[in-house]
């Protein structure tokens, strides 16, 4: 039985590491995180992504804001808000999965890629 246990959790990190390594995958995560995005960030953060300078809100199809943000301070600000802004938190309506779509969905607004 604990060999069992042992072959299945191995499984689940060698898919996790397939999910994380595989753009194919990460793109459908972009296009789940899209419709998030349109329903959660849209209001503030503009539908294409561009913000809006009176809210302060960051334009994510810049290759300066993009490269300026790591992920893991994406998924914070996400999860936990940002204090002195009306970012909200979203740790108690969102699940790790849905802001890690959020957070492909946001690089793939990156104008750099289409240039």
């Amino acid at each position: 039985m604990r060999f069992r246990v042992l072959i299945f959790c191995n499984f689940l990190a060698v898919g996790a590491l397939l999910l994380i390594s595989n753009p194919a995958l990460r793109a459908g995560a972009a296009s789940d995180g899209g419709e998030l995005f349109k329903q959660k960030c849209s209001m503030c953060h503009g539908a294409d992504g561009k913000g809006y300078p009176a809210l302060k809100t960051p334009d994510f199809t810049d290759p300066k804001v993009q490269a300026s943000l790591k992920d893991k301070e994406i998924v914070e600000t996400i999860k936990n808000g940002k204090k002195g802004t009306a970012m909200p938190a979203f740790a108690d309506t969102l699940n790790d999965g849905q802001i890690n779509s959020l957070v492909a969905y946001i690089r793939s607004l990156s104008s750099s890629k289409s240039k």
